[in-house]
């Protein structure tokens, strides 16, 4: 643990919350006063944010508590969600989900501030009160005690982290360049298959395959969870890592089971959309339909052509409270059926690019465990 002092945010900052115009006055909206949102953060590739969707005019600026930061803040999302972290290159305001923070340039370093407010995302997420939704507020960030190593330190650690976050930054783009590259290839040979360009004839799911939807095991005995037999949830679609649980066969008997080459599709939630496929035997949970894919259709084909249809997918799920998918709506949904022989020459060419994809999955988990490391030992003085 470092010897460094510590300090109250509220002694090296300036804590300031944000606001929001009347939305039914048009006169404070389309003007040239930047206006920040927590999903503005949440879609940032980086630390800096230059630019909003939704800008202000003065009088808007005037009419409520929002209050315009110089450049160099740290803007915190305090509520829906906790802890998305800018700093802003621009002068910028925020809406009311905000406790930013202006360093007090003799005491702290931005950059340090930024880094030390994403290593603690969890602690401060901890810190929310709320019924309807978790939200920290101005008296409780006001007390958060950070480490203050002198100025020079700061910067050097900032450096360093920032290196580091860099180097994820790159295999994130390499895998971005993949994805563009086998959908360009996708595209050249079969067309767009939401408008089945090249006419190729039209099946329902039902039809290709057979369509199931997953479920939850109970927590009972014998034991469901712990077991061998990976348990695939929404945030495992996409995301190029094993499944974070897994269950026992007792616990895959109680959900639903697929094998390898089967495409599994999120059809409830904010998630609704996102696709994977199944690598190994393995079980899903009830927010996720899944095709095990019959002979009509090559497992590499089907996946991509089901991630080609996200828009529509979303578009059909539709519900009061959430979005949802139903089964019986999801295996009508009619793709294009081209050769399977055009289908097995598209796996062909796809399979070298799998597995640089897969090499690039692997070394970025390897550099967001080097962060995370750096993170904490950055901050515990180690470094």
């Amino acid at each position: 643990m470092s010897n460094w002092p510590t300090a109250r945010l509220e002694d090296c900052t300036e804590i300031v919350s944000g606001a929001t115009p009347s939305t039914s006055e048009s006169a404070y909206w389309g003007g040239e006063v930047f206006w920040a949102t927590p999903k503005d953060l949440s879609e940032l590739d980086g630390a800096y944010i230059s630019d909003t969707p939704r800008k202000i005019t003065q009088s808007g600026l005037q009419s409520c508590a929002a209050t315009v930061l110089p450049p160099d803040s740290v803007l915190f999302s305090s509520r829906a969600p906790i802890g998305h972290v800018a700093i802003n290159t621009v002068p910028m305001a925020t809406n009311q989900g905000f406790k930013s923070f202006v360093p007090k340039r003799e005491c702290v370093h931005a950059k340090f501030l930024y880094h030390w407010l994403r290593c603690n995302r969890p602690f401060l997420e901890s810190l929310g009160n709320g019924a309807t939704f978790k939200e920290v507020s101005k008296a409780v960030v006001a007390r958060i005690e950070m480490p203050l190593p002198p100025l020079p330190e700061q910067r050097r650690i900032a450096e360093i982290l920032d290196k580091a976050d860099a180097l994820r930054a790159k295999r994130r783009a390499a895998l971005a360049q993949l994805d563009t590259l086998t959908q360009s290839i996708f595209l050249e040979m079969f067309g767009d298959p939401a408008t089945n360009s090249k006419g190729w004839p039209r099946l329902a799911l039902h039809g290709l395959g057979r369509v199931m939807t997953g479920g939850t095991p109970p927590s009972v005995q014998p034991p469901m969870f712990g077991g061998e037999i990976p348990f695939i949830t929404p945030g495992d679609l996409e995301s190029g890592e094993p499944a974070k649980r897994t269950v026992t066969e007792a616990g895959a008997r109680a959900s639903a089971t697929v094998t390898t080459g089967a495409t599994l599709v999120c059809c409830i939630g904010a998630t609704i959309g996102k696709v994977g496929k199944a690598t190994t035997l393995c079980a899903f949970n009830q927010q996720i339909n899944a095709i095990q894919w019959g002979a009509a259709v090559c497992a590499d084909y089907g996946f991509f052509v089901l991630r080609s249809f996200k828009p529509l997918i979303v578009g059909l799920g539709t519900s009061t409270t959430l979005p949802i998918l139903k089964k019986s709506l999801f295996e009508r949904i009619e793709i294009p059926v081209p050769p399977l022989e055009l289908q097995k020459n598209f796996a062909r060419l796809v399979s070298g690019t799998e597995r640089i994809r897969q090499s690039c999955w692997r070394s970025l988990g390897a550099f967001e465990e080097l962060f995370a490391s750096l993170q904490h030992r950055a901050f515990r003085g180690e470094l």
